[in-house]
C-alpha cells in the first residue's frame, strides 16, 4: 500500500460529530439546615450558625435577642376597686363610675322626703355680635306623694342654676289635692293654655296610665291608679299645668255634701 493511502486512513472524516463530554448528573447536596437546641440551664435557643456569618456574641451560635421582662402594671391603670382606675390612678375612689347623664327625667329623693323630677329643660340662644349667648329654663315638679304637689319654672345662664330656681319655686307653690284610695275621686278635665288633660279614676292595680309631664305630676301627688288622656297640645308646660288644674278640681264626698247642705 502506498504512503498516500495510509495517510488517508489515519485521518478521520471531518463530517463525523465529536464525542460529547461526560456530564456529572449527581445533584449538589443541600446545605445543612441549622439545628436548634435549648440549653438546659438558661433556656436560650442555640443553633448552628452559617459559616460565613460573624457574630459578636461570645457564644458561637447563640441567637442574640432581647430578654423579655415581665410586664409590670401601671398603678392606677388597671381595673381595680373604684371604677376604671385603681386606687390613686385615673379613676381613684369612684373612678369613672356613675352615669353622666343630665338630671332631666331623673327622679331624686331629697333628705326631706320630697319627690323632685325635672320634666323639661329648654335652651334659648341669643345671637350677638360676638357669637351666641345661651340661657336655659327648667320645668320642675315637686311633691310629697301624700296629696301635695307643686310646679316651678326657673331660668338661668347655667343648667344647675335653673334647676335650683325651678325647685325652689315648686316648693313654694305646693298645694294640696283630694285623693281617694290612691286614685282620683271622680273624672275631671283640666285646661291650661293649649293643653287639655282628662283624668279618670281606676281600679287598684291599674297603675298610672300616663306619660311625660302628666305622669310626673300624678306621681308627685301620690296617685297610683289613674287613667289619663291628652286631648290637645303636647307642650310639656301646658300638659303639666293642665294636669295640675284637673287635680285642683277634685272634690271629696264630704266636700260635696257640705256644699249641698250649705
Amino acid at each position: 500500500m502506498s504512503d498516500e493511502n495510509k495517510q488517508n486512513e489515519s485521518v478521520p472524516p471531518t463530517d463525523a460529530p465529536a464525542p460529547e463530554a461526560p456530564v456529572n448528573q449527581t445533584p449538589e447536596a443541600p446545605a445543612p439546615e441549622p439545628t436548634e437546641t435549648v440549653a438546659e440551664e438558661t433556656g436560650d435557643i442555640v443553633g448552628a450558625a452559617p459559616e460565613k456569618r460573624e457574630r459578636s456574641s461570645a457564644v458561637v451560635g447563640k441567637i442574640d435577642r432581647p430578654i423579655e421582662t415581665p410586664r409590670q402594671g401601671h398603678q392606677g391603670r388597671g381595673r381595680g376597686p373604684g371604677g376604671r382606675g385603681g386606687p390613686g390612678g385615673r379613676g381613684g375612689p369612684g373612678g369613672r363610675g356613675g352615669r353622666r347623664g343630665d338630671r332631666q327625667n331623673q327622679p331624686e329623693e331629697e333628705d326631706d322626703g320630697l319627690f323632685e323630677k325635672v320634666v323639661h329643660i329648654n335652651r334659648c340662644a341669643k345671637v350677638v355680635a360676638g357669637g351666641r349667648r345661651f340661657s336655659f329654663s327648667a320645668l320642675v315638679v315637686v311633691g310629697d306623694r301624700e296629696g301635695n304637689v307643686g310646679v316651678g319654672y326657673g331660668k338661668a345662664k347655667e343648667v344647675p342654676e335653673c334647676i335650683r330656681k325651678g325647685t325652689e319655686q315648686a316648693r313654694k307653690n305646693m298645694q294640696p289635692v283630694k285623693l281617694k284610695n290612691n286614685t282620683v275621686p271622680h273624672e275631671a278635665l283640666g285646661e291650661h293654655d293649649g293643653g287639655k288633660i282628662l283624668l279618670r279614676p281606676a281600679t287598684p292595680g291599674t297603675g298610672v296610665i300616663a306619660g311625660g309631664g302628666v305622669r310626673a305630676v300624678l306621681e308627685a301627688a301620690g296617685v297610683k291608679d289613674v287613667l289619663t288622656k291628652s286631648l290637645r297640645s303636647n307642650n310639656p308646660a301646658a300638659m303639666v299645668f293642665a294636669t295640675l288644674d284637673a287635680l285642683q278640681q277634685m272634690r271629696s264626698r264630704e266636700d260635696i255634701l257640705a256644699l249641698r247642705n250649705g
